[in-house]
């Protein structure tokens, strides 16, 4: 019989990444503002389309 022994010791428990929460894609913000400042030119454009169909005179 061994006068001693040796015990098998396991490696620590890997932990999971932070994976948990999810992560926003980087530059969303500035996708967000690009599409608010992409309406607000739209709307602009319609405006001073509107704005000059009505400054010319009607042709009779």
């Amino acid at each position: 019989m061994p006068a001693f022994t040796f015990e098998k010791i396991s490696p620590p428990a890997r932990r999971a990444p932070a994976a948990t929460t999810p992560k926003k894609p980087r530059g969303l913000i500035r996708h967000m503002i690009e599409r608010v400042a992409e309406r607000r030119a739209r709307r602009a454009l319609q405006g001073e389309q509107a704005m000059r169909r009505e400054d010319k005179p009607a042709a009779e």
